[in-house]
């Protein structure tokens, strides 16, 4: 049996639209481990010393942040998502929000 390579989830995010349609899945799913991971191999697709620059935060420090098992502060996930150029908006899940009750 040959050798087989680690996948590098960060090579086959090669345009915005690949990038979009990544992370859009992986926040659907709603697994936090697998957002940071996402986000990871995001920044580093878009390139870590960049990041780095953009978010005031050191590659190692970065690369630290969305190994597993890490637990960053949001304020350092937002930091990056900004960075790396996604927002994150809510969209409400259609008939699950109950309607305003009138208070007497």
């Amino acid at each position: 049996m040959g050798n087989l390579t680690d996948f590098d989830m960060s090579e086959y995010l090669d345009s915005e639209e690949a990038i979009a349609e990544y992370i859009s899945q992986v926040l659907e799913d709603g697994d936090q481990d697998e957002l940071l991971r996402a986000v990871g191999y995001i920044a580093k697709a878009k390139g870590m010393t960049q990041i780095s620059r953009e978010t005031g935060l050191g590659r190692e420090s970065l690369y630290k942040t969305f190994q597993e098992g890490a637990e960053p502060k949001f304020s350092t996930v937002m930091k990056v998502m900004k960075a790396i150029g996604l927002n994150l908006h809510a969209d409400p899940i259609s008939g699950t929000i109950p309607p305003k009750i009138a208070h007497a």
